[in-house]
């Protein structure tokens, strides 16, 4: 999913834009089941509370065909649109989210990110800011080597990889109940599919957009300076 995110400047300052489009790829989302997604949902809201930003969320193609979606019991996609990579270069900040299989992106989200050959080769993500959020099956569902494999995609583009650290505070450190999540990124466990995101995690998915487009924000206002 990719979330856009437009910010606005006060007209007195000449070399800003009245409004500047942020294109956070809260996962360039994919997903599957509808976890991700609505991680993501909480990632816009956690972006869009930041004064002058405004955001919008994309997803990628779906590279399995009906047929075996039906069999693995998917349900259908949302309306978000479908992010291309032009579209992807217009953007100032992404958040990039996706469900895990064997401790890496899958295979839909990668095939986007190879579609962005063009993209790497004139360096136009270079200096950007980008995150990561996800969800796993389990409580050893390789939550860390996805972001860790995940980063690379970054590094090759120059992106500037923005980890939320322990910024939520308390909430990383909660015992009592089952949380996902990292310093990463937010995240949720999936289990079976019939769990959902709790309350904890989609806070902590919220402080994740509301972090990274504070970032982006700050990144954007230097660079116009």
């Amino acid at each position: 999913m990719v979330i856009c995110v437009s910010v606005h400047y006060p007209a007195v300052v000449a070399s800003y834009p009245p409004t500047e489009y942020i294109y956070l790829a809260v996962a360039l989302y994919y997903s599957m089941y509808g976890h991700v997604e609505k991680l993501a949902q909480e990632i816009k809201k956690g972006a869009a509370s930041v004064e002058g930003v405004e955001v919008k969320i994309w997803q990628v193609p779906e590279t399995l065909p009906e047929e075996v979606l039906g069999k693995m019991g998917a349900p259908p996609k949302t309306d978000a649109p479908i992010i291309t990579a032009d579209e992807l270069a217009t953007a100032d900040g992404f958040v990039f989210g996706f469900p895990t299989r064997f401790g890496m992106m899958p295979a839909q989200f990668k095939a986007f990110l190879n579609s962005t050959g063009g993209l790497w080769r004139t360096q136009q993500l270079a200096g950007k800011p980008a995150g990561i959020f996800y969800s796993t099956g389990s409580q050893g569902g390789e939550q860390e080597t996805t972001a860790l494999t995940a980063i690379t995609q970054l590094v090759h583009h120059g992106m500037i990889f923005i980890p939320i650290g322990y910024t939520f505070g308390a909430g990383m450190f909660e015992m009592e109940n089952v949380k996902d999540g990292s310093p990463y990124g937010a995240g949720t466990y999936a289990g079976d599919g019939s769990r959902q995101p709790s309350q904890l995690e989609l806070d902590q998915a919220f402080h994740q957009g509301k972090y990274l487009a504070s970032i982006t924000k700050k990144l954007k206002k230097e660079q116009a300076a």
